[in-house]
């Protein structure tokens, strides 16, 4: 996975430096501390969505290009395969921890100009899971395919298992995770407005 937090580092390092812009500039665009930016872009830590979509904003691209590897204008088909073989991300339960609870799976990381980041998410199982709730502008959809997941939400905490769904506004906080001591996979397709 550190190779992974590498490819994403890299990327925003480098998207930054084109922009001739400095780590002190995007802390302070994005509300991040310059110590998280440095850490992210060294390959150390992978946090999770929320800072990475500030990133993302700071420096006026899509979330996904921090994982594209090309651009493709037409469709783009992800076969299964190739999936399992592909790139995976490991994020952080929150902002400053850098223990692992999700493994994301992009499915369309060449499509050019996308507004939705789906991806399938295997979900790690803790006992007690430790998290921070965070919010962004867009929407997220999640559907479980196997196990059993918990979004806290705002005040409220849905419980899904396999075949449920839920569709929410993300500018409100929330986090996802397995229910305790349980995995999960689920389909998410994040709708991030550029």
């Amino acid at each position: 996975m550190s190779n992974n937090n590498s490819f994403v580092g890299s990327k925003i390092k480098g998207i930054r430096e084109s922009k001739n812009l400095s780590i002190e500039e995007i802390a302070e665009s994005s509300g991040l501390s310059t110590e998280q930016i440095s850490t992210i872009e060294n390959g150390q830590t992978l946090p999770s969505l929320g800072p990475l979509i500030k990133i993302a904003r700071a420096l006026g691209v899509r979330l996904g290009t921090f994982m594209d590897d090309n651009d493709a204008l037409g469709p783009v088909v992800c076969r299964a395969e190739d999936r399992e073989r592909d790139r995976s991300i490991s994020f952080s339960n929150g902002a400053t921890d850098a223990r692992k609870h999700m493994e994301y799976h992009p499915l369309a990381q060449q499509k050019a100009g996308r507004h939705m980041e789906p991806f399938i998410i295997d979900i790690n199982p803790e006992e007690s899971p430790e998290f921070q709730l965070s919010a962004h502008e867009g929407e997220e959809f999640i559907y479980v395919m196997q196990g059993e997941v918990e979004i806290v939400y705002g005040k409220e905490t849905y419980t899904l298992k396999e075949g449920d769904s839920i569709f929410y506004d993300s500018i409100v906080k929330h986090h996802v995770h397995g229910a305790p001591g349980k995995s999960a996979k689920i389909l998410a397709v994040v709708y991030i407005p550029f």
